[in-house]
């Protein structure tokens, strides 16, 4: 997309309720209106993720496309892999409105949608009809008035399991209440093993909270292990609430985009020296220089979202360009051979 087409573009979005732009990007994607021609990749930047070869490794993480509706125009803006979702079993309306909040002084947002969707069902007939391209993944959730949470997660993996390169369990969102609860030992391993009896072939990926204790850390590392999980996605969105600025900093959520950088690299970095399980980076990345570090700190692959509120499309390329002059720089030939480089810096 021309540039200078969409800052205006940008500008003018963000003087909109921040749900409502969030709709009207999506239909703009649909629409071909920020069009490019597919994955930026170069042999530096080529990698795989648990067994996934990725065109590069900066993905869109779940939560922008919830209910894959815009599938084929984000595999062509530039990213390696792109997650969509979160998916439940039966459609659900998510929380009352307003549910969006920008913090734009803090480059953030706060976000208590609830998993709201069109349902597994909708969700999976449309990944049924992608195509090829750029590897696919679909961010599993459970139904908020669920009496059997752990079942839906598996519901809704034995539905897709066909039709995506890789499912995340996420149990780490803070929007629906007690999810999180799901991240303790006992229950997390019924989860994850109800989960993989019905995956066939796809990869399961574990996505957790960058709120974490230690002591938590080490047992998701030790309860992934076990239940042969393909990567761990570190983190999601936290609770915390420390230096934000503005009108909505106390709004009840998930905080994303830049405060979240430090802590989710902190929980990556320690999860890193506990498994051997591929590791996903995500939390506050905004430029090659925080795509960099991410992976330094242990990384084999990166998602970005909140970003692109502030930023545009065209910061995937950005970061995927700059970061092959980043590993270039450092003397590595490949994403693989930088990851957990400096993963001291952040322990």
């Amino acid at each position: 997309m021309n540039t200078l087409i969409e800052r205006l573009g940008l500008s003018a979005l963000r003087r909109l309720d921040p749900e409502a732009a969030h709709g009207i990007a999506l239909r703009a994607l649909q629409s071909g209106l920020a069009a490019k021609s597919g994955p930026v990749t170069t042999p530096r930047l080529k990698t795989t993720l648990a067994g996934i070869a990725l065109p590069n490794p900066v993905g869109l993480a779940a939560g922008f496309d919830k209910n894959a509706t815009a599938i084929a125009p984000l595999s062509r803006a530039g990213f390696g892999f792109i997650e969509v979702g979160a998916a439940t079993p039966l459609p659900q309306p998510g929380n009352p409105k307003p549910r969006l909040f920008r913090l734009t002084q803090d480059r953030a947002a706060i976000n208590r949608f609830g998993f709201n969707n069109e349902g597994a069902e909708r969700i999976c007939a449309r990944l049924a009809l992608r195509g090829t391209g750029i590897p696919v993944g679909l961010n599993l959730g459970a139904n908020k008035t669920s009496t059997d949470r752990a079942a839906d997660f598996a519901r809704v993996m034995e539905a897709a399991r066909s039709h995506v390169d890789f499912a995340t369990v996420n149990v780490s969102s803070p929007n629906t209440e007690k999810l999180r609860d799901l991240q303790g030992k006992a229950a997390l391993a019924g989860l994850l093993e109800g989960v993989i009896e019905v995956r066939g072939t796809t990869p399961v990926f574990l996505k957790i909270a960058p709120d974490l204790t230690e002591p938590e850390i080490a047992d998701v590392a030790e309860v992934a292990a076990d239940a042969g999980v393909s990567a761990i996605i570190a983190t999601n969105t936290t609770l915390d609430r420390t230096g934000l600025h503005g009108p909505h900093a106390n709004e009840a959520g998930g905080l994303s985009g830049a405060p979240l950088f430090e802590r989710s690299t902190r929980v990556l970095a320690r999860l890193s020296t506990l498994t051997d399980i591929p590791l996903v980076g995500v939390g506050g990345i905004s430029s090659a220089q925080d795509a960099y570090a991410k992976i330094c700190a242990g990384a084999s692959a990166v998602q970005l979202y909140t970003a692109l509120v502030f930023g545009g499309l065209s910061l995937v390329t950005e970061i995927a360009q700059g970061l092959d002059k980043l590993l270039a720089r450092d003397g590595f030939e490949t994403v693989a051979d930088a990851v957990g480089s400096k993963r001291e810096d952040w322990l």
